[in-house]
């Protein structure tokens, strides 16, 4: 029950983190803010912010390697194409290799089932873009997109971060 949870609760992200316009200034607050946690904590993450049309953040955190941006890359292809987050889509899918079934017709070189990715939606407008996080275990790599955008756009961080997963 707890996948199917956390669906809902990822779906009501989604609906409620919706911007009433989102421009270059927005996408600096929201990168900025992601990367003065990541510098406080010590995440080893890149975050690529991007309408679908053009880059707007990227930032680079020490301990990030080259293979960061490619899987950020394949994250904004996923939510592009399906617009939704890939989280959502990572449990939705339930694919332990990572991969689109073959009927998808979606190349694993720029595709990929890993959370940290979430769409730009605008009031009116639909989704725009990404924002994409790389470099942590993928729930955490979610969470630290919705944390920042509760934080931007004044909603209780409470009432939509998924609830920490249990060890076996």
């Amino acid at each position: 029950m707890a996948v199917a949870d956390d669906i809902e609760t990822i779906k009501r992200q989604e609906a409620r983190l919706v911007f009433d316009v989102f421009d270059e200034q927005a996408a600096f607050a929201i990168g900025s803010a992601i990367r003065t946690r990541a510098l406080k904590e010590s995440l080893p993450i890149v975050v690529d912010i991007r309408t679908f049309d053009r880059p707007l953040f990227y930032a680079a955190m020490p301990g990030s390697n080259g293979a960061n941006p490619d899987w950020a890359r394949r994250k904004i292809n996923v939510v592009k194409r399906f617009l939704k987050s890939t989280y959502r889509m990572v449990l939705e899918q339930e694919r332990p290799d990572r991969t689109f079934r073959v009927g998808e017709g979606l190349d694993s070189a720029d595709y990929v089932l890993a959370g940290g990715g979430f769409p730009i939606e605008v009031k009116g407008a639909g989704v725009i873009g990404v924002i994409a996080v790389s470099g942590l275990p993928e729930r955490d790599d979610h969470g630290i997109v919705v944390d920042a955008l509760c934080d931007h756009l004044g909603h209780d961080r409470n009432e939509l971060t998924l609830p920490a997963q249990k060890s076996n």
